[in-house]
C-alpha cells in the first residue's frame, strides 16, 4: 500500500474516533449551579441529609468544559452510634457529550469502607485506575454520570416495563446497567407535590449506597427530571431520601403541581 494512502487512512480513522468521542447530547434537564437537597430517613425518622450539587462554574479538563458534580450523604451526628454514614461522590462530566472524565468516591457506611478513583479516556476507551488501565465500551459511565445522562432522556415516551441499557464502569470492569421504567405517580415531599416518572436502576455493582435490594427513583415528569424521592434497602433496613429544596435548575419544574 502506498505510504501516503496508509497515513491518510490512519488519520481518517483517528478523526472518526475523535468525532465519536466528542458527541453532543441535547440537554434541557440540568446546568451549572443546580443544587438539590434531601432529608434521609429510616422508617419516618430523619437520619441524615444529602445533596446533589453541580458546581456553579464549569471545570476545564483537557481543554473541554465540564460539569463538576458532587453527591454527598451524611447521617445526623446524634445517630452515628447506630449507623454512621459519610458518603462522597464526585464526577467530572463533559458538558456537551454527558460522559465522564473522572470519578471519585469515598464511602463510609457503618463498618463498610470504600475509596475509589478512575480516569476515563474516551479516545482510547481505557479507564485509568491507580497504575493500571482497563478497557471499556464507548461512552461508559460511572454511577453518578449515568444518572445525569438518564435525566437528559425523553422518559415520558418510554413504555412501562421498558428497560434502558447503559454501561457502568466499576473498579476494573464494565457492567450492564439497566434502568427500568415503572410508570407514573404523584408524590408529595417537603419541597412540594410532583408528578413523577418512577424508574429502577438495576445496579449490579457500584451503586450510590451499599444496597441490598431494589432501588426506586421518582423523577419529575418534565424536562428537568429532578429526583424527587429515592427509596432503597441497606443493611439496617429501608431508607428514603425526599427532596426538601431545589435551586439553580435549568428552568421551571413544570411537574410541581403544589
Amino acid at each position: 500500500m502506498n505510504t501516503y494512502l496508509f497515513i491518510f487512512l490512519l488519520l481518517f480513522i483517528y478523526r472518526l474516533d475523535a468525532q465519536q468521542a466528542l458527541r453532543t447530547i441535547p440537554n434541557e434537564a440540568f446546568g451549572l449551579g443546580e443544587k438539590l437537597e434531601y432529608k434521609v430517613g429510616y422508617q419516618f425518622v430523619k437520619a441524615g441529609d444529602a445533596y446533589f450539587h453541580i458546581q456553579p462554574k464549569s471545570f476545564t479538563y483537557k481543554g473541554r468544559p465540564c460539569y463538576d458534580i458532587r453527591f454527598e450523604v451524611r447521617s445526623l451526628k446524634s445517630l452515628d452510634w447506630l449507623y454512621r454514614v459519610q458518603d462522597m461522590y464526585r464526577t467530572i462530566v463533559d458538558i456537551d457529550g454527558i460522559y465522564p472524565y473522572y470519578f471519585e468516591q469515598k464511602v463510609r457506611e457503618g463498618g463498610y469502607k470504600k475509596d475509589a478513583k478512575a480516569q476515563f479516556d474516551h479516545s482510547s476507551k481505557r479507564a485509568i485506575v491507580g497504575d493500571k488501565s482497563y478497557p471499556f465500551p464507548t461512552f461508559s459511565h460511572d454511577i453518578v454520570s449515568a444518572f445525569y445522562y438518564v435525566r437528559t432522556m425523553d422518559l415520558s415516551s418510554k413504555k412501562k416495563g421498558e428497560v434502558i441499557q447503559l454501561k457502568n464502569f466499576v473498579d476494573d470492569s464494565t457492567y450492564t446497567l439497566g434502568v427500568r421504567i415503572h410508570g407514573k405517580q404523584t408524590v408529595s415531599v417537603q419541597a412540594g407535590t410532583f408528578e413523577c416518572i418512577v424508574v429502577e436502576p438495576m445496579v449490579t455493582k457500584g451503586g450510590l449506597f451499599k444496597s441490598e435490594g431494589k432501588i426506586l427513583l421518582w423523577l419529575s415528569d418534565d424536562e428537568r427530571k429532578i429526583p424527587v424521592k429515592v427509596s432503597t434497602k441497606v443493611l439496617i433496613g429501608a431508607i428514603e431520601a425526599e427532596l426538601t429544596s431545589f435551586s439553580g435548575t435549568r428552568g421551571p419544574i413544570k411537574a410541581k403541581i403544589k
